[in-house]
């Protein structure tokens, strides 16, 4: 059965990547960009903080729009610079981002009679029909819906719109339907006029049966009015976008080149590949034929996760495949562990079992750490996507689809094929798998006596002197945001003709802007994104050095294109990820483990901030994305040396809580030193061939490695274990049955495994 689900599910990933062209970001292709412009209006000024608002109801808009990855900036006070990658109707974008969408529900008061003029607070807007309404001041505007939905009308052709109020607005919508109720059916007075940027978009009568002064409740009401699935889609989208807070119009659009040249992408291919390849090369060499297998089923992750994300129209950036590399050598994490629990079962057995049994044991005595770790990462998926925007939000698509397939690959895909392999010929010889003898960790580590935290308190000094000194770099050096975060300066020069964007890019590298995001503008021009600086002049000049001329036809202020609410989102859904992590390894665990797990995740976030505020690095949105996965692996690594710690617990009652959390971090060193070096050739490949803001993100995930693995041995089980000796009873909760693994030394047992 396994065998054939993974052949259904890898064929169908074969045909989506032969049916199915991918959606490239803007780093990779270039996209459309639109200049909107804020305009004043009654209510409010077009000004820098009211644009800024403005941006962010876009930004939502661009989102349900599909767009994933986009680019939005504030220009100067009142422009806005957005950018789409693979837009294929640039208008229809144009149309539905840059409207006013103000939502109002009004009273109706009678039909417009010829010649009568409407009293002050009332006006006079045309059905779709033509029919001429007199309404009454608004009763609830779009501030009080919470959600909108299209989908097909349940009596008829056509579509309608589902609205969903919240609290205050459920009640508003029921005292004004309710006053209408109360004129008699066919009245004019009796309708409620729904409009959208003062247009009636539908005006339906109530229901003869909704009582007088009881109204509609329930908060929730329909839509309709004829339209099409185009039409009732782009109406929900803007209606739970919200309102502009000001008008805005398009005064440019155009096309731009992609933001990366051919030289960094192919650079960034090739490290993706050698990185891949040696790691591959270590699980062969350390597992043998298991190695292979599990290169094979990573092949086939890759491919799963590929089509996955074709399939969902996911927008790829380079980040984000490289993210996706980064995934494949983490998914080896699974798979080592459960090459280490077979090991286990294999050789510290009392008696001879069949390898296919000792296999299968594996797998059952990994699944509950492989489970642990993935659910948790989950969780801080789910609630990235469904409580972040931007890249944020995209990082939580990816991350979902890499833990997905990476159960998938090891639970079904290498269990599969695992299980072919060994029994057939190779039953009667073992040792041609690699399960069945000791790696070279274990070897050293079997016959050691267990005390590494007997004085855990020393262990917590020793890293609380590491995390002061590294993080101290913060105050010392401060942190260099990118322009994501500060924003900066967009200059755009006239060169006459068609340049060679690499050129360009190279010139302006050379002359001080690094970081600079060089795009081709047009046929005729490029557009310099840049850091905040008062002097452009060396910008200018290298820029004619590459194209010949450079005559400079804008120079523009821009702001932050992770905006302060984007920023805030992707805090309080991060901090709500830790929260919901730590319930669940409260649960499944023990609260201490929870605690010392997530003080151990956040050692790690500070020691990788103070590294890079030491060095100097940048922070960007590709920084964030690597923090993210930081988290993520350190969680991951606490949850194994935890769960060992459960089994322990159950096997060793009569022990105190330092010798086995002792016992289970030198048991799970084999898996944490494989895991290691094989992330870890992926990492060296992307920092010395990757190049720019690749780089950075290699090292940040080179620092949060390191860290994450040392943290869950000096920082996370000590801290368990000075918790236990306040509150006992660490590990007690939730025990897992019985192990088969023997804790019998290697060199106390006899040739044939039996205890001697």
């Amino acid at each position: 059965m396994r065998v054939f689900v993974a052949l259904a599910v890898l064929a169908a990933s074969v045909y989506l990547i032969l049916t199915t062209a991918p959606r490239l970001g803007l780093d990779l292709r270039g996209g459309t960009q639109i200049v909107l412009q804020a305009k004043d209006s009654p209510q409010a000024k077009a000004d820098a903080p009211t644009t800024d608002r403005a941006l962010e109801v876009l930004r939502r808009r661009v989102d349900q729009l599909g767009v994933a990855e986009p680019t939005l900036a504030r220009s100067g006070e009142n422009r806005i610079i957005i950018e789409l990658p693979g837009v294929q109707d640039p208008r229809q974008a144009v149309e539905v981002i840059g409207r006013t969408a103000q939502l109002t529900f009004h009273p109706v008061i009678s039909a417009q009679q010829p010649g009568v003029q409407p009293k002050p607070g009332q006006k006079v807007l045309a059905t779709a029909e033509g029919e001429q309404l007199v309404l009454g001041p608004a009763a609830l505007t779009g501030e009080g819906v919470s959600d909108a939905n299209s989908g097909p009308a349940p009596d008829g052709p056509g579509y309608i719109v589902s609205i969903n109020f919240q609290s205050a607005g459920g009640a508003a919508w029921g005292k004004l339907t309710g006053q209408a109720a109360c004129a008699p059916v066919g009245s004019p007075v009796r309708r409620v006029a729904i409009a959208l940027d003062d247009k009636i978009i539908s005006a339906p009568e109530v229901n003869p049966q909704v009582g007088c002064n009881v109204g509609i409740l329930g908060g929730s009401t329909q839509i309709t009015g004829k339209f099409t699935n185009q039409q009732a889609g782009e109406l929900a989208l803007l209606i739970k976008g919200g309102a502009l807070p000001v008008p805005v119009e398009v005064v440019e659009q155009r096309t731009v080149g992609p933001t990366l040249g051919a030289d960094a992408i192919r650079a960034s291919l090739e490290a993706g590949i050698i990185g891949l390849a040696l790691t591959a090369l270590f699980l062969i060499v350390v597992y043998r034929l298991a190695g292979l297998i599990s290169v094979i089923a990573l092949i086939g992750y890759s491919a799963m996760s590929y089509a996955m994300l074709l399939f969902i129209g996911a927008t790829l950036t380079l980040p984000g495949l490289a993210g996706l590399v980064l995934a494949i050598g983490m998914a080896v994490d699974s798979t080592v562990l459960v090459f280490e629990r077979t090991r286990e079962e294999f050789l510290g057995t009392r008696s001879n079992q069949p390898l296919p049994k000792a296999i299968d044991r594996g797998f059952g005595n990994a699944l509950s750490a492989i489970v642990d770790s993935n659910i948790t990462t989950l969780l801080a998926a789910g609630l990235l996507f469904w409580l972040a925007t931007g890249p944020v939000k995209g990082f939580g698509v990816t991350l979902t689809i890499g833990v997905l397939g990476a159960m998938f690959a090891t639970l079904v895909l290498t269990r599969a094929l695992l299980f072919l392999a060994v029994r057939g010929p190779l039953a009667k010889h073992p040792k041609l798998t690699g399960l069945a003898h000791h790696g070279v960790v274990r070897r050293k580590l079997e016959a050691r006596d267990p005390k590494l935290y007997d004085k855990a308190g020393r262990w917590l000094i020793g890293s609380a002197i590491v995390l002061v000194l590294l993080f101290a770099g913060v105050f010392v050096r401060g942190l260099n945001l990118g322009v994501e975060f500060t924003g900066g300066r967009v200059l755009e020069y006239s060169t006459g003709a068609a340049v060679d964007v690499e050129k360009v890019r190279s010139a302006v590298s050379d002359a001080g802007f690094p970081r600079a995001i060089v795009q081709a503008s047009n046929q005729d021009a490029v557009t310099v994104r840049t850091e905040p600086t008062e002097n452009t002049g060396p910008i200018r000049d290298a820029v004619a050095k590459a194209a010949g001329k450079a005559e400079q036809i804008r120079d523009e202020k821009i702001g932050p294109s992770l905006g302060a609410e984007l920023r805030n989102n992707a805090l309080i859904a991060l901090l709500l990820a830790v929260l919901a992590q730590l319930a669940y390894l409260a649960f499944r665990f023990d609260w201490r483990l929870g605690v010392a797990t997530v003080l151990a995740l956040s050692a790690d976030v500070l020691i990788v901030l103070g590294t890079f505020a030491w060095m100097d690095k940048t922070l960007d949105a590709v920084f964030l994305a690597a923090m993210l996965t930081v988290i993520g692996y350190s969680v991951n690594d606490s949850v194994v040396v935890f769960d060992r710690v459960r089994e322990l617990r159950g096997l060793r009652p009569k022990e105190t809580f330092a010798r086995v959390s002792s016992a289970a971090v030198l048991q799970t060193l084999p898996r944490t030193v494989n895991t290691g070096i094989g992330v870890l050739f992926v990492l060296g490949a992307l920092l010395a061939l990757g190049g720019g803001s690749l780089a950075d993100f290699a090292l940040a995930m080179l620092l949060g490695l390191v860290a994450g693995t040392a943290s869950t041995i000096v920082t996370a089980a000590p801290i368990a274990v000075l918790l236990d000796k306040r509150w006992p009873g660490a590990g007690k909760s939730r025990t897992k049955k019985k192990s088969h693994y023997s804790t019998t030394p290697a060199h106390k047992r006899d040739r044939t495994g039996a205890v001697v």
